[in-house]
């Protein structure tokens, strides 16, 4: 038994020992290893793909070996838009060519993405695109291009905006899974699937309003860029007139049909480069990478501090997909106390979560504001717990197609009971005092228990609608008109004084350089999350494993479906959360 016990253990040091080193390798060679950095040759042309940029800000680690495994390139769209930025007056640089791009980015990001590309032309350098297909969101980027290319057998998708809602009312009943929902706002329709059939003239009317207003925006900037009129837009989008390649040119929504080999000789031709010969290229990846680390240093004293509040808002330190109250607090706080920052942005992309959390970091912007300006970016979404961060900024900025609003709470609290009746599974408790039990889903809902929780709704509503009002100097009556939980678009939020003026994150920083009265500059990017190893092996993909393998088999919508289902399950208290899940498409 010593003997078989020695060998376990000679072959659990020596598995060890392998692991140890392989990753001390990989770390040593990630820290010190060759420069990989990609040389930017003469007459080049930056191929455009963001497929692998989900973000504004990348994020950025105050652990080392946290640092080392995460992703190489650490990028974010901010830092892709000040590359183009640079690529103005970069004179290796010939132009852009959009191929077959691939990202997932939110409307108000393409935006800002159009807005960079739009300035890059202008500079007298060209703006080309080529795609086997266009989805309408890719279109809406693409359309900014000089000349638009399309495969003779791809097609173009362009028919307007939709969002669908599903109902779960019959199947609570019929499984005997109930969902019970407390609520303040008439427009709060994250709850609505589980307590009707179909839906409400209230939650339609914003659903219709909001997407009339993105609409408007996409349609008039696609107007702009391919000198259509609206009216001829809106007709090309009601009777399908652009679904095929032919038709497509023929309402001059693209210029060329040709296979990618011909778009490829055409930038050839416009380069000078002879048609056997490989034109210069260099992806936007790279070229971002490179601008990063090759870009003079900015030698100004005054800094303004970006800080970055990305994805659902809930407890902990948070890290690039979620906003924490650690990372974000923090944030400020150094901010707040270092003496080269003399004024802060913060960038919000977030439909909301934790009302708690929401409020902790509101209360930190408010003693920040005593001490520096605080001005408010607003990304793709600044709804509900989203706004609550943003509402009592000393300026808020938001896109045309920001989602905004959304001021109203509600609790959903998971109920078994019918369906544990149907298993003929009975559930008692025993207590010392009338209210000591805690809230049991096997039981049916005990009437003073939700009265206590609408309490505590009612509660936050009225603190989420004061801090509104004393944020945007509005009485509460108003707020709570415009309130209700109703979401409105940036244009829409404008018209009712819950943002001062539309334009994006370069619009923010450069307000708050007036409102701190600096000229010369430098901007610096927070958080840096305090994320350990652990927290890194546990996001690796082999620890993924399950998801995706459940997403291969199942269907990625099946599998997005699943997750909101887990993501109402986990959710704690009382929440002020953008009251539904729209994709644009």
């Amino acid at each position: 038994m010593k003997f078989l016990g020695n060998v376990i253990a000679t072959v659990i040091g020596i598995f060890v020992f392998i692991m140890l080193f392989f990753f001390g390798v990989i770390f040593i060679v990630t820290l010190f290893g060759g420069d990989d950095k990609v040389s930017v040759k003469s007459d080049s042309v930056i191929e455009f793909n963001l497929k692998e940029i989900k973000d504004d800000y990348a994020g950025k680690y105050k652990d080392p070996w946290v640092t080392a495994f995460s992703d190489k390139k650490g990028i974010g769209l901010t830092d892709v838009i000040n590359a183009i930025e640079a690529a103005k007056t970069d004179d290796n640089i010939k132009g852009i060519s959009i191929l077959n791009d691939e990202s997932s980015l939110g409307l108000a990001q393409y935006k800002d993405l159009r807005n960079a590309l739009e300035s890059f032309k202008k500079s007298g350098k060209f703006v080309w695109a080529y795609a086997n297909t266009y989805s309408q969101k890719e279109y809406y980027l693409t359309s900014v291009a000089n000349t638009i290319y399309i495969n003779p057998v791809g097609d173009l998708d362009f028919k307007g905006l939709s969002s669908e809602v599903m109902f779960f009312k019959d199947f609570q009943e019929k499984s005997g899974i109930h969902m019970e929902v407390i609520r303040h706002g008439k427009y709060k329709s994250a709850v609505e699937p589980f307590l009707q059939n179909s839906m409400s003239d209230a939650n339609r009317e914003q659903i219709t309003a909001l997407l009339n207003s993105i609409w408007a925006t996409v349609s008039t900037d696609i107007s702009k860029s391919r000198n259509i009129p609206l009216p001829k837009l809106n007709e090309i989008a009601n009777g399908l007139l652009a679904r095929t390649p032919e038709m497509a040119k023929q309402q001059h929504l693209v210029d060329v049909i040709a296979y990618e080999d011909v778009y490829h000789d055409a930038i050839r031709k416009a380069l000078k480069v002879d048609k056997d010969e490989d034109y210069n290229k260099i992806s936007i990846l790279d070229y971002t990478q490179n601008n990063a680390t090759t870009a003079l240093a900015n030698t100004a004293t005054d800094q303004i501090a970006i800080i970055y509040a990305q994805g659902e808002i809930g407890s902990g330190e948070g890290d690039v997909n979620t906003i924490g109250e650690g990372s974000m607090r923090r944030s400020l706080q150094e901010a707040r106390k270092n003496d080269d920052v003399k004024a802060i942005v913060l960038r919000i992309d977030s439909p909301g979560g934790s009302a708690l959390t929401s409020d902790l970091i509101w209360r930190e912007i408010e003693v920040t504001k005593k001490v520096k300006p605080v001005v408010v970016s607003m990304g793709n979404y600044a709804a509900s717990g989203g706004y609550y961060i943003a509402c009592n900024a000393n300026k808020i900025f938001a896109e045309n197609n920001t989602i905004t609003g959304s001021i109203g709470v509600f609790g959903v609290l998971p109920n078994f009971s019918p369906l544990a009746n149907k298993l003929g599974i009975n559930s008692e408790q025993v207590k010392t005092h009338e209210n000591a039990a805690n809230y049991s889903p096997f039981l049916p809902v005990d009437e003073k228990f939700k009265a206590f929780t609408l309490e505590g709704v009612e509660k936050i509503y009225n603190t989420f609608v004061t801090r509104v009002a004393n944020g945007r100097k509005m009485s509460f009556d108003q707020v709570d008109a415009i309130a209700q939980g109703r979401v409105w678009s940036g244009t829409e939020a404008l018209k009712l004084g819950l943002v001062d003026k539309i334009g994006g994150l370069n619009a923010a920083i450069a307000e708050a350089a007036k409102i701190a009265k600096i000229k010369k500059y430098s901007t610096q990017n927070y958080p840096e999350y305090e994320k350990t190893f652990n927290d890194l092996l546990s996001s690796m993909p082999f620890a993924k494993s399950k998801e995706a393998f459940i997403k291969e088999e199942i269907g990625e919508e099946n599998y997005l479906l699943i997750e909101q289902v887990k993501k109402f399950q986990k959710q704690k208290g009382i929440q002020a959360l953008m009251p539904y899940g729209i994709n644009i498409y």
